[in-house]
């Protein structure tokens, strides 16, 4: 089992910037593909961006394509979000995730691809 909290979440103002971090702990993380998703109430949950184990593979939503960063930091066992020129759309819950995997390239975007979620976030953006 891996345990994973969220952090940096806040209140920006459209345009500036914000760096999401998500900790994990109770298992190798190098082991794990890492995703970050978000969703605002009444609404589904939203694919933002994935990473592989290795980071050889990342994915993002065509909404924040350009603006987000992921990285990851495999000795510190946390995965980042980096969210540059904030919109109000950008608004809602972050949520991290994990999956065990082994390849090199694999890395989900969907929630079913996932075994494990953080608490989440919060972020938002004003006008």
């Amino acid at each position: 089992q891996v345990q994973l909290v969220e952090s940096g979440g806040g209140l920006v103002q459209a345009g500036g910037s914000l760096r999401l971090s998500c900790a994990a702990s109770g298992r190798t993380f190098s082991n794990y593909a890492m995703g970050w998703f978000r969703q605002a109430p009444g609404k589904d949950r939203e694919f933002v961006s994935a990473i592989s184990w290795s980071s050889r593979t990342t994915y993002y939503a065509d909404s924040v394509k350009g603006r987000f960063t992921i990285s990851r930091d495999n000795a510190k066992n946390t995965v980042y979000l980096e969210m540059n020129s904030l919109k109000p759309d950008d608004t809602p819950v972050y949520y991290c995730a994990a999956v065990y995997s082994s390849r090199n390239h694999y890395a989900p975007r969907t929630g079913p691809g996932y075994e494990h979620w953080g608490p989440g976030t919060p972020v938002t953006v004003s006008s």
